[in-house]
């Protein structure tokens, strides 16, 4: 029988990355594929893998190159979706497995999309907004011929936002020679973005976090302990929706630092000193706690909502919550997972959980389509409905099959996937 390798050539057994836990996750669910089995090797390499340089004029003068990806996972469900981030520690490794979760995320919700996404190796931080609009614009061009509103479509991610859509969505038309409002998705209002976009991945944590507390007999409303990872958009919006639900954000940690107030923090507040101040350090009133003590605190509900592999097995055996809703992608390594399932936490895992954000996105795709816009009420409540259902779905599949969450959503997600594949054939 011919041998085959399961990992690309361009790829290192021994320094796998994030896309080594993403194999990991897959290999744990072809048990429970059956037939569909013979086409798992499908979900172990990317589609196509587009590593592009980007060469921009900085306002010195002075001509710099950065390296960008858009890695495009699988498509056989529908055009790829899925983000693009700027950080200066992308990695391919990293972008190849954040565009196979996003295969997996956007078939567990039974979005008619399949998983990609995309990155470049810059701190914006360190660079003028004009700077960050000749990166983009670049970056766009180069990978022009890949993306597209039938093909491939971009989002933000980490350290981009609706501004960075916006050029790429007019560089994207520009290329085309007419307006293309559907090219990207996570854009300003006023070009075709959708109301209730920027909430939305905090908003399905909060609608996911609800659902698993139920289940599990917390109650919210009375009082539930909150510990959130992460203050961005995403965090944010989280700690804003469950305080304001009943609950008590009792901890919050981010760059700057980590801070605790056991009766519950002023979210609010807190809201306007991180604007102000770009962190959470500094805010006066409450206690400030190390990072290790952080993962050490008794609580209902943590939620990480930062980067990935921030809950391993070094800090797992010490998490003391009884749900874990992974706002971030792949925040928990599969080891961690082990020792979490097996001290009673239940885990969420980030391809049902975060999957608000790419909920509405596909809402926005389909009003560009229509140029047809509803109303921010009308897209909260059908983002409540479809999460509510998925995550129902996912439940029971746990249940049945008496496996994690996790596993659970996976076998919902590779089943769709792989059924798609097998339907389709191969071509020629």
């Amino acid at each position: 029988m011919l041998q085959q390798s399961a990992l690309p050539s361009y790829l290192q057994s021994d320094r796998l990355g994030p896309w080594g836990i993403y194999l990991q996750q897959v290999d744990r669910v072809a048990p429970y594929l059956g037939k569909l089995s013979r086409w798992i090797e499908t979900l172990k390499r990317p589609k196509k893998s587009l590593i592009v340089d980007i060469p921009v004029e900085l306002d010195d003068g002075t001509i710099a190159h950065f390296e960008g990806y858009r890695i495009q996972h699988n498509t056989s469900r529908g055009p790829g979706k899925g983000g693009v981030r700027f950080h200066q520690d992308v990695t391919l490794s990293e972008v190849m497995a954040l565009a196979a979760w996003m295969s997996i995320k956007n078939a567990a919700v039974n979005l008619p999309y399949g998983g990609a996404k995309g990155g470049v190796r810059v701190n914006p931080h360190m660079l003028s907004r004009k700077e960050i609009e000749r990166i983009t614009r670049r970056y766009t061009s180069e990978i022009n011929a890949a993306i597209g509103p039938n093909s491939d479509i971009p989002a933000p991610d980490v350290n981009t936002n609706e501004q960075v859509m916006a050029w790429m969505m007019d560089t994207y038309s520009m290329n085309q020679g007419h307006t293309v409002m559907g090219a990207v998705t996570g854009k300003p209002v006023a070009l075709g973005g959708s109301l209730g976009r920027r909430e939305a991945t905090g908003r399905g944590i909060f609608v996911v976090g609800c659902e698993a507390a139920r289940r599990k007999g917390i109650d919210i409303a009375a009082g539930a302990r909150i510990a959130i990872q992460g203050f961005g958009n995403v965090g944010s919006v989280a700690a804003r929706l469950f305080s304001e639900a009943g609950a008590k954000v009792i901890a919050i940690q981010d760059h700057t630092g980590t801070l605790y107030q056991p009766t519950g923090l002023d979210t609010a507040k807190l809201l306007m000193h991180a604007a102000q101040h770009g962190g959470i350090a500094g805010f006066e009133g409450v206690q400030t706690l190390n990072s290790e003590e952080f993962w050490r605190l008794e609580t209902d509900l943590l939620i990480p909502a930062a980067l990935e592999e921030q809950i391993t097995e070094k800090n797992a055996p010490h998490i003391r919550t009884r749900i874990i809703v992974e706002a971030a992608n792949g925040p928990t390594t599969p080891t961690a997972d082990d020792i979490l399932n097996a001290n009673g936490i239940l885990v969420i895992p980030d391809v049902i959980a975060n999957a608000g954000g790419v909920t509405v996105s596909y809402f926005e795709w389909v009003q560009d389509f229509s140029s047809f816009f509803w109303t921010e009420t009308e897209i909260n409540r059908r983002l409540e409905q479809i999460m509510c259902e998925a995550f129902a779905a996912i439940w029971q599949m746990a249940q049945e099959h008496r496996v994690s969450v996790r596993t659970a959503a996976y076998i919902v997600a590779c089943t769709r996937i792989l059924m798609a594949r097998e339907m389709r054939g191969l071509y020629p």
